[in-house]
């Protein structure tokens, strides 16, 4: 029987650190930041409605300027709500398209690596959810060495998701990555046992 299991956590909790280690022993990861940068591509149907709604984010080559788009919905929840509806049921499918793909290849198991299982309620479709956790001290140290970014601007960012608590009461497994690389490592070596 094919399994499909979420893999998700907040910002700078290491979810691509966890989902490399997945894909270490064998098992593959759908990753919807890949997924959603397909479907805003040039001659895509939400391209097309992304320019026209907001027809300031193309950059000189056609394609969605992503950093652009990212500024101007950030502080804008209606905004951020209309792409999400533009851009997320198309994620979604591609999502299960590639897991099916999967299944008929012969794998057994798979895992779809995305920030907003939780929040679009996707997680309910899914044969469970891991929550990659971290403390909000190490979040923040992790997203400001890796972006260069300001503590504010990172402690904006983390009040703009949904609260990393909310996201392990809705895990069937939590990964706990707090510790160093090795320690990670054991927990995602356990769970691939256990699934």
């Amino acid at each position: 029987m094919f399994k499909l299991v979420g893999l998700t956590g907040g910002i700078g909790t290491g979810k691509s650190t966890v989902a490399r280690m997945i894909r270490d022993l064998g098992v593959p990861v759908i990753d919807a930041d890949q997924l959603a940068r397909q479907v805003v591509e040039p001659g895509q149907p939400a391209h097309a409605e992304i320019v026209a709604a907001w027809p300031d984010v193309v950059d000189p080559t056609g394609a969605i300027d992503r950093k652009k788009l990212a500024a101007r919905i950030f502080a804008d929840p209606a905004g951020r709500a209309r792409l999400e509806a533009i851009t997320h049921p198309r994620i979604t499918a591609l999502a299960f398209e590639q897991a099916e793909a999967l299944r008929q290849q012969g794998f057994r198991l798979a895992f779809l690596e995305a920030a907003l299982l939780v929040e679009t309620g996707l997680c309910a479709r899914l044969d469970g959810l891991v929550v990659v956790a971290a403390s909000e001290e190490q979040q923040l140290a992790r997203v400001m060495a890796r972006d260069g970014s300001s503590r504010s601007q990172v402690e904006a960012r983390l009040r703009a998701q949904l609260p990393l608590e909310a996201k392990r009461r809705a895990a069937t497994t939590i990964i706990d990555n707090s510790g160093d690389e090795a320690a990670t490592r054991r927990q995602v070596e356990a769970l691939a046992c256990l699934l």
